[in-house]
């Protein structure tokens, strides 16, 4: 299916628009709710958190009025602008092209003036809630990402420049300041506590037409392989049907308490740009996390393991003599790295993660990115079929670091015909950028119509075959011939980083 992601990552696009945000109400404190404060900002910031007392009965048949009026006045429509760059060129292919104008001139017209780029605003629209009545706003990095200039415009029609606190593209999640206070303010809830099918509320500002609530239910959770936020990012979406358009980005979606549960930040689209029901809120526990690192700290800080990880696939788990499909395959181990000093290793599979299993390698990812640096885990992992426990101390993670923490398993191809390999030389490995006693043998060619083409690519460092070192072509042959007809373990290394691969010969 040719589906792509539509992140309202852009907003809407205009140029020179005025939104005005049609809302109106006061905001009602949730029953239950109690007090939370964030040191930073230059004072305690109070931000409500909802309490642990059981949800009343809904309604239906009155709808949720009540529920969403006290609502409206704390989700805000954000403007932004910033001054890009275009040019007059490609408007003709070939009207930039040295041969074509050596011959022909220019009779396109223009002068040099007209190749210079040109500078001209680009205005997009968002949406925003506010969390503090001191005019704190939680909306999505990529609303205000590159902006110069921000504007909310609250429910009585006012229009306040506000001001960036921090962001994190990671989980692509922004504070923002606005200077009034004694604002209508959402209470925070707990999306832990979300379950599928639960009926929610996205509210928002969709193509600067005003304020507009959309009704749907929690489709899916734990959402954690989109790439939204590309490679890098943090993802752990909760999926809704209600309608999410372009402009609500940073708008809140809510309970039928009138709880704050997630910040909607997505949607897939078949290329119309539109709803297709299918939109992705960032759960509300991690945005907070997020806001609250930023208020206090400045920055967001998360921990850091040092190990590339990938998915156990069942042929990898039957390689790797594991019970089941779980857990996160340790590809490689970054020296000196907190998982290094603890001893990790290459093919270890971790299970669990202080007494908590890991499902994949997503959840493994993602818990230790929310865990705190400086703080000891407990893994229990995997080695030569053998269960054994781990300890590690993470360390801060390097927002330039080399290692990449999602090394995603590959397919597994049936055959390895159409594989053709060298010995890596130290001029390979230069031109491979890859660090100077790199052992192995590259892969030159791939026949791109064998099975093997799905998982192996040109370039590609095999270092080990079923568990054993290979450093020269005679060691693979030999490795490959003794495995006779079996699946084959590669261990390879790409770009710098290691993973496993299965490859199953066809039966």
């Amino acid at each position: 299916m040719n589906t792509r992601f539509l992140q309202i990552r852009r907003s809407v696009a205009l140029v020179s628009l005025t939104a005005a945000v049609i809302i109106g109400g006061a905001l009602a404190w949730a029953v239950g709710s109690g007090g939370h404060t964030v040191l930073g900002a230059g004072s305690p910031v109070m931000l409500r958190i909802a309490g642990n007392s059981p949800a009343g009965p809904v309604n239906l048949n009155e709808g949720f009025s009540a529920v969403v009026e006290p609502l409206l006045p704390a989700v805000v429509n954000i403007s932004t602008s910033k001054v890009v760059k275009s040019s007059q060129r490609g408007e003709n292919p070939f009207s930039n092209d040295p041969f074509f104008r050596q011959f022909f001139g220019n009779p396109f017209g223009g002068g040099e003036e007209d190749q210079q780029p040109r500078e001209q605003r680009e205005h997009s629209l968002g949406s925003g809630v506010i969390v503090n009545p001191d005019g704190y706003i939680l909306t999505n990095n990529h609303v205000v990402e590159g902006a110069s200039d921000v504007q909310v415009t609250l429910s009585d029609k006012r229009q306040l420049k506000a001001k960036v606190i921090g962001t994190d593209p990671r989980t692509d999640i922004a504070v923002l300041k606005i200077p009034t206070s004694n604002l209508a303010t959402v209470t925070l809830g707990d999306s832990t506590k979300a379950r599928v099918g639960d009926i929610v509320l996205a509210i928002g500002d969709p193509f600067g037409i005003g304020e507009t609530v959309t009704m749907g239910i929690v489709s899916a959770k734990g959402r954690r392989d989109l790439r939204l936020e590309g490679p890098e990012g943090y993802e752990d979406f909760i999926q809704t049907d209600a309608s999410i358009n372009p402009g609500n980005s940073g708008g809140a979606l809510v309970n039928t308490r009138g709880e704050l549960i997630g910040i909607n930040t997505a949607i897939i689209s078949n290329g119309g740009g539109g709803n297709q029901g299918i939109g992705f809120a960032v759960p509300v526990n991690m945005a907070r996390t997020v806001m609250e690192q930023i208020l206090k700290n400045g920055k967001v800080t998360r921990g850091f393991l040092g190990v590339s990880i990938q998915e156990v696939t069942p042929d990898l788990a039957k390689a790797f003599n594991l019970p089941s499909a779980e857990g996160a395959l340790v590809g490689d181990v970054t020296p000196d790295s907190p998982g290094a000093k603890a001893g990790l290793q290459k093919g270890d599979v971790i299970t669990s993660l202080n007494g908590q299993k890991i499902t994949d390698y997503h959840d493994l990812r993602l818990r230790i990115s929310q865990t705190p640096p400086n703080t000891p885990v407990k893994l229990d992992v995997y080695r030569s079929g053998q269960k054994q426990e781990v300890t590690a101390t993470l360390s801060e993670f390097p927002e330039k670091a080399q290692t990449a923490e999602n090394a995603p398993g590959q397919g597994e191809a049936p055959v390895l015909d159409g594989v053709q390999v060298e010995n890596l030389t130290s001029e390979i490995a230069q031109q491979l950028n890859l660090p100077s006693g790199t052992r192995g043998v590259v892969i030159t060619r791939v026949d791109p119509n064998s099975t093997a083409g799905e998982s192996l690519q040109r370039g590609d460092i095999v270092q080990e075959v079923n568990r054993k070192a290979v450093n020269n072509v005679e060691q693979f042959r030999t490795a490959i011939r003794g495995a006779s007809n079996q699946p084959l373990l590669l261990l390879v290394n790409r770009g710098g980083n290691t993973q496993y691969v299965v490859i199953t010969p066809n039966k």
